[in-house]
């Protein structure tokens, strides 16, 4: 319990960073939204772009002139912002113990390196999961003046779902790398590098028909805004993919953390 109230203290400036940006990239966001609520001209500039562009971006499956269809839009970006939020804070909540030379410290401790561990990922889960909540709050008070409908209102409670279920995931895939990797300064660029290859790849996938087979390897085609709106549910598979790379990454990290030799 000490471990865990140490990490959230130790974490929450961070937690408070990353709720900040959130926070002023919604209010940005819904601003926008201004010039295009209720306006079908506003649509035009959009035949402009190319198709595949289009398709890959998820932008038409969405109605930009509705708050759902906006808001669908944006979520492609909160959702990248989450990822690479919970990821960092994944693999720094392990590595940062021998970046900052305390990993002594842990070690003498009358507690095994599982519990460690599990003390570490569940600072950082509470933080993933305020992250959501704060991101649902700000969001609610913002788009408020607009008198949002019901249907509105479902489709935010899933796009706040299939956040946390991405952060699940990126989370875990941090926490396995600050286990796993010797050179412990690796482990969050390596993270941000992941991300950003599987959400390109989610692009990709999307523009091309022979390359959709890549979007079982992105997650970020696991809860694709425009197939969220459109069927108002997750995808069962997906969700069963998804835990399996939590539970494989989780598991992983718990082993190679109690195998391997610590910088000290």
């Amino acid at each position: 319990m000490n471990i865990f109230l140490r990490e959230l203290k130790a974490n929450f400036k961070s937690l408070l960073i990353w709720s900040v940006i959130i926070a002023l990239m919604i209010m940005m966001a819904v601003a926008k939204f201004s010039a295009f609520a209720g306006d079908p001209e506003m649509l035009k500039m959009l035949d402009s772009m190319p198709p595949a562009l289009l398709d890959a971006l998820s932008m038409s499956a969405f109605n930009l002139t509705t708050l759902s269809g906006f808001y669908g839009i944006m979520f492609i970006y909160f959702g990248l912002m989450s990822a690479i939020a919970a990821a960092m804070w994944g693999s720094d909540i392990i590595s940062k113990e021998e970046r900052d030379r305390t990993v002594e410290f842990s070690l003498v401790l009358p507690v095994s390196r599982s519990r460690v561990v599990t003390a570490k990922a569940l600072a950082a889960l509470v933080n993933c999961i305020a992250f959501v909540l704060i991101t649902w709050a700000v969001t609610l008070v913002a788009v408020r003046s607009y008198q949002p409908d019901q249907a509105f209102y479902d489709f935010l409670a899933l796009e706040m779902q299939a956040m946390l279920a991405l952060e699940l995931i990126f989370l875990a895939i941090g926490l396995l790398l600050g286990c796993a990797m010797k050179q412990y300064k690796r482990s969050g660029s390596t993270a941000i590098a992941i991300i950003l290859t599987t959400y390109f790849m989610s692009i990709i996938s999307g523009m091309q028909e022979g390359l959709d087979f890549l979007k079982y390897f992105t997650p970020f085609k696991y809860f694709d805004a425009g197939e969220l709106l459109r069927t108002g549910k997750m995808d069962g598979a997906y969700l069963v993919l998804s835990a399996a790379i939590i539970v494989v990454c989780v598991a992983a990290a718990y082993w190679m953390y109690n195998k391997r030799d610590l910088y000290i």
